[in-house]
């Protein structure tokens, strides 16, 4: 969904699939069909022009992955084809052995092969989930995504922590197997030169309400908008310096720079792929909560964002969504669960600083290196066939 939205955070999560994929050695093509319209970040509205998302991928290709310049195809509102032309994109669809899906932002191309194997990558757990059990009425077109989603061959969830005794994410009928976000390190150069004493702890984030009750067996799961309360003293409580970005219609910019954070636009912030990096580098690292949903149910979810701090040696202190279990915490990453344990977590960041911030990058290396993620995905893919 680069296309779709196309600001610096929204490019990462998506691209380094592909340019994690052509590292591998594979033939790889970026193809984007939500037969939605594309969101405007300078109108900051939603368009049904799609030049500006061609031209911010032909950027982004052209910029961070040369091999795959002319090997991207946008097909705006199902019709109009940027980047590679549709006879073209179709020959090589027509000849796929895999396509994956991530985020199930794409319908599957017309001319896929029917013997190509489909991956449905799920990177919202525990919403996804609860959607597809309960298909709530203020879901847009929830039966025709339901089916969907169900109508590829492997599902994979950033839940990682699932079918751990403290997980109780359903499975919504779905055999999920486990995956996670995959990161280029060699796109996220360590520019400690941009770190100094005074720079700010920082995130990124979407403030989010979902559109209606997301209801579970009786219990309501929220979004990210009421966690970040447990961080929100950080600044008054450290006297440190603390930056957030925020998009989102109902962003409170005005409530938290009350609160000691420097709050300002989100996608006005990030614009581009160069932005988002350069806001990252900017900061001492990462302090964020995650959305509630992934919290209560104990899903494991990590953030791509999380895992671009890290790449750039930032240390992060993220809210534990059960990733405890299965990443290696304490030294670069740290989790928690209240402000009095973000609080301790950054005071011990700050005391050794130099550590932390290459322990940071090694946990990226050793855990989110996309040639590892990547080739495990394929794997695991083709496991039963």
């Amino acid at each position: 969904m680069a296309a779709q939205y196309p600001v610096g955070g929204v490019a990462w999560d998506y691209l380094q699939y592909a340019i994690g994929l052509k590292q591998l050695g594979h033939d790889v093509v970026y193809h984007e069909d939500t037969w939605c319209w594309p969101y405007d970040p300078l109108e900051r509205s939603m368009t049904d022009e799609g030049a500006y998302s061609a031209a911010y991928l032909d950027d982004f290709f052209a910029r961070y992955a040369p091999a795959l310049a002319d090997r991207w195809h946008y097909q705006h509102l199902h019709e109009t084809s940027f980047g590679m032309s549709r006879a073209t994109f179709d020959e090589f669809a027509a000849s796929a052995d895999l396509f994956i899906n991530v985020s199930g932002g794409s319908f599957f191309p017309d001319a896929l092969s029917p013997r190509c194997l489909k991956l449905f990558i799920d990177t919202d757990p525990g919403y996804n989930q609860i959607i597809l059990s309960e298909r709530p009425a203020w879901s847009e077109n929830v039966d025709r995504w339901c089916a969907g989603v169900r109508a590829h061959d492997r599902h994979f969830t950033y839940a990682e922590n699932f079918g751990a005794a403290d997980c109780t994410m359903p499975a919504a009928g779905i055999d999920w197997r486990k995956t996670r976000m995959p990161v280029v390190p060699e796109l996220w150069p360590a520019r400690i030169d941009a770190v100094a004493a005074a720079s700010p702890w920082s995130t990124v984030m979407t403030w989010n309400v979902f559109k209606g009750k997301l209801e579970y067996r009786g219990v309501e799961y929220r979004g990210k908008a009421g966690e970040f309360g447990k961080i929100a003293g950080l600044p008054r409580r450290l006297g440190r310096r603390f930056r957030v970005a925020v998009g989102g219609t109902e962003a409170p910019l005005a409530r938290l720079a009350e609160q000691g954070w420097e709050a300002e636009d989100g996608p006005g912030a990030t614009l581009s792929p160069a932005a988002y990096q350069d806001y990252l580098a900017a900061s001492r690292g990462e302090v964020s909560v995650a959305k509630q949903v992934y919290v209560a149910l104990k899903t494991g979810w990590f953030s791509t964002r999380s895992a671009c701090y890290l790449a750039a040696s930032r240390p992060v202190v993220v809210q534990d969504t059960g990733f405890s279990n299965f990443l290696p915490t304490g030294r670069g990453l740290h989790a928690f669960a209240t402000e009095d344990e973000a609080a301790a977590a950054i005071e011990a960041v700050e005391a050794n600083y130099e550590a932390e911030a290459k322990a940071a990058r090694e946990v990226a290396l050793a855990e989110f290196a996309a040639r590892r993620v990547l080739s495990r995905l394929i794997d695991d893919a083709f496991a039963s066939i």
